[in-house]
């Protein structure tokens, strides 16, 4: 005997997240092109870098808003039974890989110059250090309200908050630059944009692989859950626990549940279903019940 229900992002959250993550994008390559203009009209690498974090926000907005419809508009089927929730996890994956990227970039041309620093003008870096930290800042509160609820959301959301850091790390070099002269605050600044991104992207490519991998949410403890389930009323034995995100916001859990004699299956399932749902928040859950004579074949699968 077995149940299960679940739950995911509502429709009308998936749509607030799409139309934000498309004002965010708007805003962001518009001023993405000012910045790679500039920077190369310039010669700055604070602004190159900058202007380089920029177009992985664009890609990876891009790819956010591109999973979001994906999980919207196309549905489940008989051969894909979970539509495309995980396309959100990629596209968060695929957010880290790019900014993996871009931090080393910025590290080895920064370190470059620093044997032979240019000459950078700093009055234009600092007028379009501000344009884009005004963008920045659009972008940034659009998405702040999502990240908490969406993998997805958070990875373009983190994106933006490194960009706006970097934004006022170009404003600072520019001003330096422009009042002192000192023409090692470009590769600098450089450096501190390449040391600011690069946790806060491990962090994410984790937290995106722990999902694909299939991992137990870090929050679950499966040991003590299980426990929890043995020590119900008439549960003999508890065994092939798993417990799994499939997208932001839908865990998913299934179970076998052994019950002794004159144990009521429907009872002990609803038991451990009102448990899982209340201690542990998995309201998708799976529970097979099964008598002390049952079949041991799950017991012997070798994964």
């Amino acid at each position: 005997m077995g149940h299960g229900h679940g739950h995911g992002m509502p429709a009308s959250a998936s749509g607030r997240h799409a139309g934000r993550l498309a004002a965010a994008f708007t805003v962001t390559a518009v001023f993405m092109v000012v910045e790679v203009v500039t920077g190369i009209a310039t010669g700055s690498l604070a602004l190159l870098s900058d202007g380089a974090h920029m177009v992985t926000d664009v890609l990876g907005l891009g790819l956010a808003l591109a999973a979001i419809l994906a999980a919207r508009h196309v549905s489940r089927s008989a051969d894909r039974t979970f539509g495309l929730y995980r396309a959100e996890v990629l596209a968060a994956l695929a957010n880290a890989v790019l900014l993996f990227g871009v931090a080393g970039y910025v590290l080895f041309e920064a370190i470059e110059r620093f044997s032979s620093p240019p000459d950078v003008p700093g009055l234009p870096v600092v007028v379009v250090s501000l344009l884009g930290l005004a963008a920045n800042v659009v972008a940034f509160l659009l998405l702040r309200q999502g990240a908490s609820e969406s993998l997805n959301v958070r990875g373009a959301y983190l994106e933006v908050v490194a960009d706006m850091i970097g934004s006022i790390g170009v404003l600072v070099s520019g001003l330096v630059t422009l009042l002192f002269g000192w023409r090692y605050a470009d590769p600098v600044l450089g450096v501190a944009i390449g040391l600011f991104v690069l946790p806060r992207t491990w962090t994410l490519a984790r937290r995106s692989l722990r999902i694909l991998f299939q991992h137990a949410p870090e929050r679950v403890d499966v040991d003590a859950l299980t426990a929890a389930l043995a020590a119900l009323p008439g549960v003999g034995e508890v065994h092939d626990v798993h417990v799994w995100t499939l997208t932001s916001g839908m865990e998913v859990a299934s179970a076998h549940v052994t019950i002794g004699p004159g144990c009521d299956p429907s009872a002990a399932l609803a038991a451990a279903q009102e448990l899982l749902a209340r201690d542990y928040q998995l309201e998708h859950a799976t529970v097979q019940v099964e008598t002390s004579s049952a079949s041991p074949s799950c017991r012997e699968l070798q994964w």
